[in-house]
């Protein structure tokens, strides 16, 4: 039995509307009742997340950033990373040949230069929004992560742009097809995982772990169990061939699958 549950959010624990389902909110507060541990491992920033657990009345851990914060039930910072202040400047203050827009991160919220509503319904929920500023003032001391929003072809090509600039000072990887994120070194959501499992007493063997982007790679992959949605990126399939597809973030299939795996743990699981 896994005594910590850790959930991506958006294409996974959240419907394609950004919310989060009736059911699965009943499987979260069931998994609660029989004492397990509950954290959502995100690239959302803590503020929102913070409004988001407060609305939905839920006691759980916060890997926020994609690794780069965590936070106990009760709002304490156990962990945080910031970029290199040379590499946020170098992003910050390099010409990219690349369509994609730029959006910073820190400790004050989310930073971009330029408006963009459509990236806004992804928070509609929880009303979190972007600060508009001029990305070049921003300290490169405080850069929590990057982001490059846009198409999928033309991110790949940023990236290999990143790689070659930046080498093994920063970590690249994709949250979602259209979001390229530049994080600290040794920095993801596994990695995360692992520091808090650590802190309370638990190994990465007592975890279960579901997600839907590169970024859950980690994650996913060191965890006892872990479980990829029937809607995750082909490349996360690819890799992590050997761990169970279970179903799509549309029809609830986190919820599905915890509520067959707390009724019925002894017999096969067949996604929804």
């Amino acid at each position: 039995m896994a005594r910590l549950a850790a959930f991506d959010m958006d294409g996974t624990l959240l419907m394609p509307d950004h919310r989060l389902g009736d059911n699965t909110l009943s499987v979260l507060k069931r998994l609660r009742e029989r004492d397990i541990t509950l954290t959502f491992a995100t690239g959302r920033h803590v503020l929102e997340m913070r409004h988001l657990l407060d609305k939905l009345a839920l006691d759980a851990f916060l890997i926020t950033g994609n690794g780069t914060r965590i936070h106990t039930n009760e709002g304490e910072v156990i962990y945080r990373q910031d970029l290199d202040p040379s590499v946020a400047e170098q992003v910050l203050h390099s010409r990219w040949d690349t369509r994609a827009s730029m959006h910073v991160f820190n400790d004050t919220g989310w930073l971009t230069g330029q408006e963009d509503p459509l990236l806004l319904k992804a928070h509609a929920y929880s009303g979190f929004r972007y600060q508009i500023t001029d990305l070049r003032r921003i300290p490169a001391h405080a850069v929590t992560k990057i982001c490059f929003c846009g198409d999928h072809d033309d991110l790949r090509r940023l990236r290999i742009q990143l790689n070659e600039a930046l080498g093994v000072r920063a970590h690249l990887t994709f949250s979602a097809f259209d979001c390229l994120e530049v994080l600290p070194v040794g920095c993801n959501k596994g990695s995360a995982l692992a520091v808090l499992s650590d802190r309370l007493g638990l190994t990465l063997n007592d975890c279960m772990a579901f997600g839907d982007a590169m970024n859950d790679r980690e994650m996913l992959g060191s965890v006892g169990r872990g479980l990829i949605m029937g809607n995750a990126m082909p490349q996360l399939i690819a890799e992590l061939a050997h761990l169970p597809v279970i179903g799509h973030c549309r029809n609830e299939a986190v919820s599905h699958f915890l509520n067959h795996w707390l009724d019925k743990p002894d017999l096969p699981y067949s996604p929804e």
